[in-house]
């Protein structure tokens, strides 16, 4: 029975967000510019002959329908395929963070299933596929760092400079339909443009990269979640500016060289990482192009 073992699904951090509008159906129109980085899951990949799908949590357990399984589902249906496949999920990247946990399981899985069950699905369809799972998850397939527009369907990959960042992620978690719903979110930046942010982000020096724009999503997360005050306060302590990543309560900085930490009047109930941006998704290549 051939195997696929030790996949890995990388976060995200969201560098800036903005909301520029609301469509009519209510899903938000956004603007952000998505970094891949080197906090993974992994995810074990076991062939089945009877068609079923089976998931074992290795680490944290999970909801019963979690993306892994319902993007294995999505997959059978939309192939007709009449394999299945037994999935451990080790987690690393925490939940209701904002950083794209649980979609990057999804695009992983949608990657490493369209290999062992040779669907030879192209990366187009795949994230067609993975928009219907959760707007993330067409940018983890994508493979690079992205310009991402729309509600998370329009994906211009980019280059950005290497870089790390420490990342801290408060033990409340923060629900991403709570913050959307709120009535005091800000949904009316003013639309960027790519050239814009790289003018802005590169011109000058490195770290402007790190200061454009902000998470429009930030100031309803401090309101409803004290945990995302007292992260920020923390980087702030460490002379670190941060911000919030995506809709969850994760915050970031970005960690110039040389610069050292420490852990000091840290909650212990938060999680910190030092973690450093990727060249490019370590599954690209995986899915062939249509173009």
């Amino acid at each position: 029975m051939q195997s696929l073992y030790d996949i890995p699904a990388p976060a995200k951090l969201n560098l800036f967000l903005h909301i520029t509008g609301r469509r009519d159906d209510g899903y938000h129109l956004l603007q952000s510019v998505f970094m891949l980085i080197d906090w993974s899951d992994t995810l074990h990949f076991e062939r089945r002959t009877d068609g079923q799908i089976t998931r074992e949590d290795l680490t944290a357990p999970l909801p019963q329908d979690d993306l892994c399984t319902r993007a294995a589902r999505a997959l059978q249906q939309a192939t007709g395929c009449t394999e299945g496949v037994h999935i451990g999920v080790a987690k690393s990247v925490p939940a209701q963070a904002g950083m794209g946990g649980g979609s990057s399981d999804a695009a992983s899985t949608l990657l490493a299933l369209n290999r062992l069950w040779n669907c030879n699905l192209s990366l187009q369809a795949l994230q067609r596929i993975g928009l219907s799972l959760g707007a993330d998850v067409p940018f983890f397939l994508c493979g690079h760092h992205a310009w991402v527009e729309g509600i998370g369907e329009k994906i211009t990959p980019m280059a950005l400079p290497k870089a790390n960042f420490l990342v801290v992620k408060p033990d409340a978690g923060l629900d991403t339909r709570m913050i959307f719903s709120d009535p005091t979110l800000k949904r009316d930046s003013e639309p960027a443009i790519i050239s814009g942010f790289a003018a802005n982000a590169f011109g000058n020096t490195f770290r402007n990269i790190f200061e454009y724009g902000r998470n429009d999503l930030q100031a309803v997360a401090q309101r409803l979640c004290p945990g995302v005050n007292q992260a920020l306060t923390w980087l702030e302590s460490q002379g670190l500016n941060g911000r919030m990543t995506g809709s969850g309560s994760a915050v970031f900085a970005h960690l110039p060289h040389g610069v050292l930490w420490d852990s000091a009047n840290l909650s212990e109930s938060f999680q910190v990482r030092q973690c450093s941006s990727l060249d490019v998704h370590p599954l690209v290549g995986w899915a062939h192009s249509d173009g």
